[in-house]
């Protein structure tokens, strides 16, 4: 596609000349006064303004002002003018002319003046793109994200998403970095396939990304892209990985709608970063929308009529494997099904799971520990309850269960997915278990 210039001399013979100087190699477009080139540039958008100096009404400083005023923006400029002075010279570069040429010229001389900028052009947006840009992902970077979405969320409607990727960390241990690297290229692709492309797409850092997706507000929306997303990566996880591959990869999606919430975008990120919070402790693979009032005071006071109880209590997303509590919920679980347990047909177990260092190595307990929760979250049923105490100690709730035939096949599951994981090289596991007293 050829590249756009936009001429402009209020001289019909010059300006008619010039055009047919530069036809053949660009795009033209001509004006023959300041108003009416203001008018094209904003139609058109060309790449470089070449303009007469002296015209009446608006001269091209005045021209090359008022569009960087306009459009925010350095526009590449070249100045033509049959003045010799040298102050006017100085003065167009001081104004930020990338050229100045003298009438009259030769098409050979304009041209080749001409390729030079656009070939300088070309090479500072390269330099943009590469400093804005991740360079594995090709999505913005955390310091463009932060630029580009201050002034999005002050001036436009949509939502702001952070979205995480579950259970990568698990990648690398077990397939390495390279594996890990094809996993983030590939998330991004979906992310770009999930979103349009004047969508705002950038990648935080490690497994963290963030979406501004403009005019959307809807609940509906947001969980069918989480849907959308969860799908194709479970599909672009096993393509890379192959089918026998069972970390449990996905995306959690935390979204603030935007000026609903607010427009300044450091407290937007951290709403969004609550409702992401929400999503990791109610079993990853889902979203969830940030509420003023629901996450600041979680609470039901202002809720009118059951079916929107269930809809604030229930799960937004709900996913294969067991819900994980925070050890303070996980308590009052427990004490709901031991005050009754003489109302349930089948009994339940308490597990306690105790993970011990059995070699030596650099894999620390904390990392470890992380790899053994997803390993029993993913193990034990969406009616089952599981916390984390302390680093090395975890508490599983075993509900309408026969006792040690149920047992025996959880924690056997449990010992043989730990054997798929890097962690097991170093880290092995002992538990206990009894009954809830009938």
């Amino acid at each position: 596609m050829k590249k756009k210039i936009l001429i402009v001399d209020d001289m019909e013979v010059s300006l008619m000349m010039t055009e047919n100087m530069l036809a053949e190699e660009y795009q033209t477009f001509c004006a023959s006064s300041g108003m009416e080139a203001m008018e094209i540039y904003r139609k058109e958008q060309p790449d470089m303004v070449l303009s007469d100096l002296r015209m009446p009404g608006m001269t091209g400083y005045e021209l090359q002002l008022a569009l960087q005023e306009e459009f925010h923006e350095t526009i590449p400029f070249m100045f033509m003018t049959a003045d010799h002075d040298e102050e006017t010279e100085s003065q167009g570069f001081e104004n930020g002319a990338m050229d100045f040429i003298r009438k009259p010229f030769s098409p050979d001389v304009l041209l080749k003046r001409v390729a030079n900028i656009m070939q300088t052009v070309e090479q500072i947006a390269t330099l943009k793109k590469s400093s804005s840009t991740d360079s594995l992902t090709g999505l913005l970077n955390k310091a463009s994200v932060a630029v580009e979405l201050t002034k999005v969320c002050q001036n436009s409607l949509g939502a702001l998403m952070m979205i995480d990727l579950d259970s990568f960390k698990l990648v690398n241990d077990i397939y390495g970095h390279d594996m890990g690297d094809k996993v983030l290229i590939s998330f991004a692709d979906i992310l770009r396939s999930a979103f349009r492309p004047d969508d705002f797409i950038g990648r935080m850092g490690g497994d963290e990304f963030v979406v501004f997706c403009k005019g959307i507000h809807e609940d509906a929306v947001i969980e069918y892209k989480t849907q959308f997303i969860n799908e194709r990566v479970a599909e672009a996880a096993k393509k890379l990985m192959g089918e026998e591959m069972n970390i449990p990869l996905g995306a959690s999606i935390g979204c603030v709608f935007v000026p609903m919430s607010g427009n300044v975008f450091p407290e937007l990120y951290k709403k969004a970063d609550k409702a992401l919070y929400s999503v990791k402790q109610n079993g990853r693979h889902g979203c969830s929308i940030f509420n003023d009032d629901e996450h600041v005071e979680e609470s039901l006071t202002e809720v009118t009529g059951i079916d929107q109880v269930e809809m604030i209590l229930g799960e937004r997303n709900p996913d294969e494997g067991c819900i994980v509590f925070p050890f303070e919920a996980f308590r009052n679980v427990y004490r709901f099904l031991k005050r009754n347990r003489g109302a349930y047909s089948k009994q339940t177990c308490l597990i306690v799971f105790y993970l011990k260092r059995h070699k030596s190595g650099a894999l620390q307990m904390s990392d470890a520990a992380e790899q053994f929760l997803t390993v029993i979250s993913a193990t034990f049923r969406k009616g089952d309850a599981v916390t984390q105490n302390g680093t090395s100690q975890f508490f599983a709730l075993l509900t309408n269960a026969d006792a040690y035939r149920e047992v025996k096949k959880v924690t056997d599951r449990v010992r043989e997915n730990w054997d798929h994981v890097p962690a097991c090289t170093y880290f092995t596991f002992n538990y206990e278990w009894k009954v809830l007293d009938t």
